[in-house]
């Protein structure tokens, strides 16, 4: 009988890690299987004709049942391998994996299929090994066809088929599986953009009821999608935590790896302070009886102090955010449409060329709404040195925000925009939110100039 953890428990790994053995040369395969016996049979010491590299060592991670958790990292940190040994393609060197319920998995290109089988045969191949009766498959084939949508191929062999033709009829069959816990591999960046969006709609009923496993590089995606986020570093867990906060941390340090590799010395910091907490404000404004049953949005000062994950090489920092309204006045409480500014004060520390100021507004996942930066507005390089003070200020009309917690990036750096240092990236450099809302769908809303209906024939 099982108990209530268990039952609550949808995937469960402990000490996990998988070895390979790397070979130098095809003939040293060959020795690694007959010498080492021989000179164990006459006493002597057996020498290794191979190298070690683990993919992945000692991982323990407990996934509850409706989770939807992102597994992030550089291309070689193990991603693929720990869901192809949650999936039981592979097996474990070390450690154990227990899966509870039924799993479908969209992994490498095409995996599972016979390229010489046709999609109709391949559509049964790969039902039927997801554990699906062929009675089951003859019910939902019709379906799984028109979720594919592509249409006569699925007569031809697979080896015909485009990379997004593979992702389409793959992802169908795994959508019809009635799987307890779907893993996605990076599947969703073949194919066009409205299938795309018709797989994400799937993903997100799909989060209901279901535990997902989620690999991309697209952060948009993860912080969308997932609540929990896992970066692997080198085979193992580097960072577990929720999905805005982790992919932050990754991003500040691939962004360090990539300015070192280029010889420029960058650090990632992040103050020991416990994370100021987003609450409401101590003193109500009058306006907000006013404005009842409108958007109404508080926004919350700027807190230098306060803790933040912030990145750069330091030649500048960031020392003032604030939202301006249309008179220049720090603003509290903005209704969605009216004109504001944002303004960002920089210190300047080291003499420094093309200097770019920036900003991003995001939700309480961490996904990006929407920024700009000063690079495209000035022909000429702006030109930087110590004890310099710079403001930087974006005029625009505020969109009409669902109700939520919303917080704003700010950034200055040096060079261009394809090729430049962050001297000081601030992660929630301001945090505002929304309390009441005329907005009720999408991620923002835009404020419409003019709305009419007019007739434009009567029968009457």
């Amino acid at each position: 009988m099982c108990s209530d953890s268990v039952k609550e428990t949808a995937v469960e790994v402990r000490g996990l890690g998988k070895r390979y053995e790397i070979y130098s040369a095809p003939q040293d395969r060959l020795k690694q299987m007959i010498l080492p016996r021989l000179a164990r049979m006459t006493g002597r010491q057996p020498k290794e004709y191979f190298r070690e590299f683990w993919a992945l060592k000692n991982v323990d991670l407990t996934i509850a049942r409706g989770e939807t958790v992102a597994i992030i990292g550089q291309n070689g940190s193990g991603k693929s391998t720990f869901l192809q040994l949650v999936c039981g393609t592979l097996f474990p060197t070390q450690g154990q994996v227990q899966r509870n319920g039924r799993v479908a998995a969209l992994l490498e290109l095409g995996a599972g299929f016979n390229p010489e089988f046709t999609g109709e045969e391949n559509v049964y191949l790969s039902g039927m090994l997801y554990g699906l009766s062929e009675k089951q498959l003859k019910e939902r084939y019709e379906s799984i066809i028109e979720f594919a949508e592509i249409g006569d191929f699925v007569s031809q062999p697979v080896k015909t088929y485009s990379s997004g033709m593979y992702v389409r009829l793959a992802f169908a069959i795994a959508a019809h599986v009635d799987a307890d816990v779907l893993v996605v591999d990076e599947a969703l960046s073949v194919g066009d953009v409205r299938f795309t969006q018709k797989c994400m709609r799937f993903l997100r009923e799909f989060q209901k009821n279901g535990t997902l496993l989620f690999v991309s590089h697209d952060v948009g995606a993860v912080t969308s999608l997932c609540s929990r986020a896992v970066w692997l570093d080198h085979g193992s867990v580097r960072m577990d935590g929720s999905a805005k906060e982790v992919v932050e941390a990754y991003l500040a340090e691939q962004h360090v790896l990539d300015r070192k590799a280029q010889g420029v010395s960058v650090s990632a910091v992040k103050k020991a302070r416990a994370r100021a907490k987003m609450e409401a404000l101590d003193v109500v404004d009058v306006r907000l009886e006013e404005l009842k049953g409108r958007n109404v949005t508080q926004v919350f000062e700027f807190d230098p102090d306060a803790d933040k994950s912030a990145f750069g090489a330091g030649g500048a920092s960031i020392v003032h955010v604030a939202l301006l309204d249309e008179d220049g006045n720090p603003t509290q409480i903005l209704q969605g449409g009216e004109l504001v500014t944002l303004e960002i004060r920089v210190d300047v520390h080291a003499q420094l060329s093309g200097l770019i100021f920036g900003f991003y507004v995001k939700d309480r996942l961490g996904q990006r709404l929407f920024g700009d930066n000063t690079h495209l507005s000035y022909e000429d390089l702006i030109e930087g040195a110590a004890e310099d003070q710079f403001r930087a200020s974006f005029q625009f009309r505020m969109p009409v925000m669902p109700v939520g917690a919303y917080s704003i990036d700010t950034a200055v750096a040096s060079g261009t925009q394809l090729d430049h240092t962050q001297q000081h990236w601030l992660h929630d450099a301001l945090q505002f939110r929304a309390v009441d809302s005329t907005m009720r769908h999408g991620l923002i809303g835009i404020p419409m100039l003019r709305i009419s209906v007019e007739k434009e024939r009567s029968v009457a």
